[in-house]
């Protein structure tokens, strides 16, 4: 993935680099106040978490690739001019029983600190993030971020979020913990769904009693942020590549999703990765993703879905901690 946009001239620019379960993005920015302008925008996919729920041990190929990655996003940020880099890391490094390997590994080829953030704060900057690109700030949402080893879900109105909570639901564990063959048999579908409506009946919902008395779940503006939620306007639009302005305009009711999780799931993976707007090294991860957006849209009964292409990164812009250099 790579976005490139023009950034006022005199504004200030600041990088963050996130190390998420299945990929690594860079996002170098002007910030104005609460008002961030993207100035590049990349990703590449290192999976980080394959091989990971098993023994929770990150592997030693995964490490590598994940510590150049930064190194070559480091590059950029101070190409594009960055005057400070973040680099933050999330559910796999979290749960890591070798994260110290992967922290070491980072500043060796970058010499960088690496932040391994808790889910709350991932929560809380997500909320933050797809708040700054919203024109009514004041208006009922209930995010969902589906990450490769956790999915957050946020509930706010207003500039601070009133529920947030990290789970451990992500594509890549879902893939690893529900192996499947090319195309997936039709049990091997049931299963998955299965598990999902179990997880979200056993462990979710039970954390969010307190705030469905609150709200109204269906009320709500439900917003996608993350990599499945945009490969879905991709695909809706057969996108090629990443237009912010369209991917973000996009909303997909629950039929639409339901459409797609019922078309992928039949495909073997050589023919997904042949749909427009889905890169063929995210047609297998898609196949959770989009299973964990229909889930949790039929459980609280929620009829469409919009986008943001904002979250983590430029939360933690706003957050003000960007510091190395």
């Amino acid at each position: 993935m790579s976005l490139e946009l023009k950034p006022p001239p005199s504004a200030g620019r600041h990088a963050v680099i996130d190390v998420g379960t299945n990929s690594v993005k860079l996002l170098v920015a002007t910030i104005v106040g609460r008002h961030i302008t993207p100035v590049h925008e990349t990703s590449v996919q290192t999976r980080l978490g394959k091989g990971f729920y098993q023994h929770h041990l990150l592997q030693a190929i995964a490490i590598r690739q994940t510590a150049e990655a930064v190194q070559r996003f480091a590059g950029q940020a101070r190409d594009a001019g960055a005057n400070t880099i973040r680099v933050l890391a999330t559910n796999a490094a979290r749960e890591a029983r070798n994260s110290d390997a992967l922290v070491r590994a980072v500043r060796e080829a970058s010499s960088l600190d690496l932040e391994i953030i808790p889910g709350e704060l991932e929560a809380d900057l997500v909320y933050q993030g797809v708040l700054s690109g919203c024109s009514n700030t004041n208006a009922g949402m209930m995010l969902i971020d589906v990450g490769g080893g956790s999915t957050e879900i946020i509930i706010g109105t207003g500039p601070h979020p009133k529920f947030s909570g990290s789970y451990p639901l992500g594509t890549v564990r879902l893939l690893e913990s529900c192996p499947h063959g090319d195309p997936p048999s039709g049990d091997e579908r049931e299963e998955v769904v299965a598990r999902l409506r179990q997880q979200l009946e056993t462990e979710i919902a039970p954390t969010m009693k307190g705030v469905m008395e609150t709200f109204c779940l269906t009320s709500l503006q439900l917003i996608g942020t993350g990599g499945t939620s945009t490969l879905l306007a991709r695909m809706v639009n057969s996108l090629e590549g990443y237009d912010r302005a369209r991917i973000e305009a996009t909303v997909l009711s629950i039929d639409d999703v339901t459409k797609w999780f019922d078309r992928l799931w039949s495909l073997p993976m050589a023919q997904r990765g042949r749909i427009v707007g889905l890169p063929p090294e995210k047609a297998d991860v898609i196949l959770a993703g989009v299973a964990i957006y229909q889930e949790i849209m039929k459980f609280w009964r929620l009829p469409s879905l919009g986008i943001s292409m904002r979250g983590l990164r430029f939360g933690a812009l706003l957050q003000g901690q960007v510091g190395q250099h």
